[in-house]
């Protein structure tokens, strides 16, 4: 594919995800990895995780720090920049307009429940984001990861950890054992 397409396509991309997904960043997740895994075949399956990780362990918004590293891991600093002006666009502008029209719309029964109609297919969404990656993590059949994700699971649901102390957790028991596997000559656990 040329540059110049890339990066409309990137562009065009981020910025339909954007414009018609409500919920945030953990909706948007896995219609990218459909876009980009699935439908472009830009990025495979087990980077896309990785790439999903980072992103949510990184400050800020889910949905642009993706973005970002979807569109900088494609074609570098410009595809970046393409992905992050057509995540963040789309917003802008809505929540520019809303703002002009916010206060006539509050109070409206209407628009409240279309808001909590929303918010119940946001939870499907995010129900959906979270089995296709514990998916991905069972098909690797390492007994490690799928330890960590199930501790991880448990310490939040059941223990109310903070979600900050469970990834940088996590994040050491991945260095500790890419290390390892580096010591033993990348033999995998």
């Amino acid at each position: 594919m040329q540059k110049k397409n890339c990066y409309l396509t990137l562009f065009l991309s981020t910025l339909k995800l954007s414009a018609f997904t409500f919920g945030g960043g953990y909706v948007i997740v896995p219609l990218m990895r459909r876009r980009f895994v699935e439908g472009l075949h830009w990025i495979d399956e087990n980077e896309m995780i990785d790439l999903i990780a980072i992103a949510q362990s990184s400050p800020g918004p889910i949905a642009v720090n993706a973005s970002i590293i979807i569109g900088y891991r494609v074609a570098g600093v410009l595809g970046a920049l393409c992905t992050i002006l057509g995540t963040v666009l789309p917003p802008l502008v809505i929540l520019s307009l809303v703002s002009l029209v916010y206060a006539a719309f509050r109070d409206n029964a209407i628009v409240n429940v279309v808001m909590g109609c929303m918010q119940a297919g946001v939870a499907a969404v995010i129900c959906d984001v979270v089995i296709s990656m514990a998916q991905g993590i069972l098909k690797l059949k390492k007994a490690l990861p799928i330890i960590v994700m199930v501790l991880a699971f448990i310490g939040q649901a059941v223990f109310h950890l903070n979600v900050i102390l469970i990834i940088v957790l996590c994040g050491l028991i991945g260095a500790i054992n890419t290390l390892q596997m580096r010591k033993k000559g990348g033999q995998d656990t």
